[in-house]
């Protein structure tokens, strides 16, 4: 008994469905609304009623594997079968039908098909692509569907588009894929011979043109040695002929057709004209000596000629070549380097080729020897080109270049050297020295300078200094340029001596135009750079300097032992300065007073006191103050923006270069002092050091004028030499002479170790 047909009683057949669209019933064709008919499915995609809905594409294989798509398993991949057809012939005589040989194309991702007919010379037909890609319905009365794969087999007709073609026969993919498919193929079939081919055929045949010129196919060797040049040194003596003299020559052999091409090298200044070409590119014949005229060599040769008033003019071809001209022309294997070519009746001589020439011989026909030939003297000297004397219109330079070209240019300069030398970061690679004018003049003689010698150009500029109620004012004294050395001629054709950063060193006089100056003392980093780099400075190099003390004799060793013990009555090993200046230029060494210096720098005790750190607050907050620097809560968010680890330390290089950035208007020396007291390793609390030196939240006591002097805010070249206070002597004579000092022994009887 089935159930009443209620609510509740029966099941719901919308549950679990999602989608409820209609299907679309009408449409556009040529613009015309029409009823596309009833193969539209129903509600949500559901058949309706006794509907049967065909599917779009036919029958597709299974893939094995992944499950794609058709479209993406099979791309680019088609089906290829020979068919033909056969088609009756109406207007012409000898012939009822012919045979049209057709290719078959089936594209497996959409079950599209393409038929193409080949070329066919002479044909008369109109070839190419019969029927597009497209998909191809069967013939009535299954006209509603299409051609599948399960449709394609050997030695069948398939019609389309009421054309019958013959399948006879396809390509390896075609079978062994419908094999794997399961379909049984037939055999292979032939075509049927085309009556109108034969007849082609047969007209060709019997063809025997007037003039049959042979092919001669170069194409392989073009593709295999294109762009390939071997290239050979050649000599032609012509002295023999009247005004002949040698020439330089350069064959080149091109491998792509065994063309020869010769070029002349001209030397500058010889009088001979550049010509184009020595010989054109062609083949050159081995034996010949004479161009041939137009029409003595040919391909085919004319046996018999005749005229006749009936037929005409008619001529006779040699067809066994039995006239024909042999030439011998030359091979890469006929150029070795000292052999001889013969270049229409000239010898010339090979002497010398290339590496890729070399590689091509060494490994086609393995040969190893290229010992170029000499043929050539020794070349002369150039003369000399005497420069005229310098007329006194610019610089030198300058003068110069308007002597060795008819186009003037401006001198060149050590771009190389101004790169390496130039300012760089802290390194400003300037040389200073403090120096006074030597002269008679007590007012003169007072006055100081600064001498600097710039090493990115060798040049030299000197400052003085402003000194009160001197009655001379301070400022530039010499303009930034090259200097000459003094006691050189004006007029002459030899380059002028300008003074180099060996010249320049502490007890140097130097004469900068006319104005001798005295070298008394440099700045410490002079002093540093010259002893770094002691392969360029002599006299700032220790190993030298010691050299010399050691050639010193036996007798003056022991007065100099006797000398440094009774100056040092306390037998500390140590002895000021002065006195050792002293015993150094009383030598026979003589040495400078730059090589005293080093040397007592380099033996030196050094007395650092330790500074107070509260004062050296107080006075770069002094100068802070008088300086109006506001810009420490712009330095303290730069700190803050660096230090992303949020430690409140930075690396000294760090927080110097934000100093530097913010523009603090502290000395370098106080900087570097200051910086070192908040320094922990290489990091510095940049907290602390703002809060030290903030003048405004944190202001200092003040300080008296005599405190910013203690911290060497002042230039150094005030100090002089004083800045070594004291000589290690006991090391030095260890050193030098291998003496052992002992401090407690009688300096008269001290004996040498």
């Amino acid at each position: 008994m089935a159930l009443p047909f209620l609510p509740g009683n029966s099941r719901n057949r919308q549950l679990g469905k999602d989608r409820f669209h209609k299907s679309q019933h009408f449409d556009y064709s040529n613009g015309v609304p029409l009823l596309m008919g009833t193969e539209k499915p129903g509600i949500g995609g559901e058949l309706l009623l006794g509907q049967e809905i065909k599917p779009k594409f036919s029958v597709y294989p299974k893939g094995e594997g992944s499950d794609l798509p058709a479209w993406v398993a099979f791309d680019k991949q088609a089906l290829c079968f020979e068919a033909f057809c056969k088609e009756a012939e109406t207007q012409a005589q000898d012939e009822k039908y012919r045979i049209r040989k057709f290719k078959i194309f089936f594209f497996l991702e959409d079950d599209t098909m393409q038929v193409v007919e080949p070329e066919n010379k002479n044909s008369g037909i109109p070839h190419g692509t019969v029927i597009r890609r497209q998909r191809v319905p069967l013939p009535p009365p299954d006209d509603d569907q299409f051609y599948n794969i399960f449709h394609l087999n050997l030695n069948q007709q398939m019609v389309l588009y009421a054309r019958t073609f013959t399948v006879t026969n396809c390509d390896s993919f075609t079978r062994n894929f419908l094999t794997k498919l399961g379909v049984i193929l037939n055999n292979p079939a032939t075509a049927p011979d085309d009556p109108h081919s034969r007849l082609l055929d047969k007209i060709e045949k019997g063809m025997t043109p007037l003039r049959p010129y042979e092919r001669r196919d170069t194409l392989k060797q073009f593709l295999d040695h294109d762009r390939e040049v071997l290239r050979f040194s050649c000599f032609w003596d012509d002295s023999e002929s009247v005004f002949g003299d040698p020439h330089q020559l350069i064959l080149h052999y091109y491998l792509s057709d065994d063309t020869v091409e010769i070029l002349e090298t001209i030397t500058p200044n010889s009088g001979k004209d550049n010509p184009a070409k020595f010989l054109h590119r062609s083949k050159l014949p081995r034996h010949s000596a004479m161009m041939k005229q137009p029409g003595q060599m040919t391909d085919r040769t004319v046996l018999n000629v005749f005229d006749s008033n009936n037929q005409g003019k008619r001529y006779l071809l040699d067809s066994l070549k039995t006239g024909a001209v042999q030439d011998d022309y030359y091979v890469d294997s006929d150029l070795r380097v000292g052999g001889e070519v013969n270049v229409w009746g000239r010898r010339v001589i090979i002497t010398d080729c290339d590496d890729f020439t070399k590689e091509h011989y060494r490994s086609k026909y393995g040969i190893e020897e290229f010992t170029p030939l000499q043929y050539k003297g020794p070349v002369a000297p150039k003369p000399p080109r005497p420069v005229p004397p310098y007329n006194g219109f610019g610089s030198e330079e300058d003068s110069l270049s308007s002597c060795q070209g008819l186009l003037p240019k401006p001198p060149q300069k050590d771009f190389r050297k101004f790169m390496d030398k130039d300012r760089c970061g802290l390194e400003s690679n300037i040389l200073n020295f403090r120096a006074k004018m030597v002269t008679s003049d007590p007012v003169d003689r007072e006055r100081v300078f600064v001498i600097s010698f710039y090493l990115s150009d060798d040049s030299i500029s000197v400052f003085e200094h402003a000194q009160k109620n001197s009655g001379v004012l301070g400022g530039k004294f010499l303009e930034r340029g090259r200097v000459k050395k003094p006691g050189q001629q004006l007029f002459k054709s030899q380059p002028s001596e300008y003074f180099t950063p060996q010249d320049l060193y502490v007890g140097a006089t130097l004469v900068l135009n006319d104005k001798p100056f005295k070298l008394l003392d440099a700045d410490e980093y002079t002093l540093n750079y010259m002893e770094k780099h002691a392969e360029e400075f002599p006299k700032a190099n220790v190993g030298n300097i010691l050299s010399k003390l050691r050639s010193i004799g036996e007798e003056k060793r022991s007065e100099i032992r006797k000398f440094l013990a009774l100056s040092d009555p306390s037998k500390t090993g140590f002895i000021p300065y002065e006195s050792f200046r002293g015993l150094m230029s009383g030598l026979d060494c003589v040495l400078s007073d730059h090589e005293v210096l080093v040397l007592a720098r380099c033996f030196s005790q050094s007395e650092q006191q330790e500074a107070d750190v509260g004062l050296m607050l107080a006075v770069a907050q002094d100068i802070l103050r008088k300086k109006q620097f506001e810009d420490l809560p712009h330095m303290a968010r730069n700190f803050l923006h660096c230090d992303w680890h949020k430690t409140g330390r930075l690396s000294s290089k760090e927080v110097r270069s934000i100093c530097k950035a913010s523009h603090l208007p502290l000395p370098e020396s106080l900087l570097t002092a200051l910086l070192s007291k908040f320094a922990d390793g290489d990091q510095i609390d940049f907290h602390a050091f703002l809060t030290g030196i903030d003048w405004v939240e944190n202001a200092a006591p003040r300080v008296m004028p005599d405190d910013i002097l203690k911290f060497g805010l002042n230039v150094r070249s005030d100090a002089g030499g004083a800045a070594v206070k004291k000589v290690n002597y006991s090391s030095l004579l260890n050193q030098v002479f291998g003496f052992i000092v002992n401090n407690n022994a009688d300096p008269t009887t001290t004996a040498a170790s």
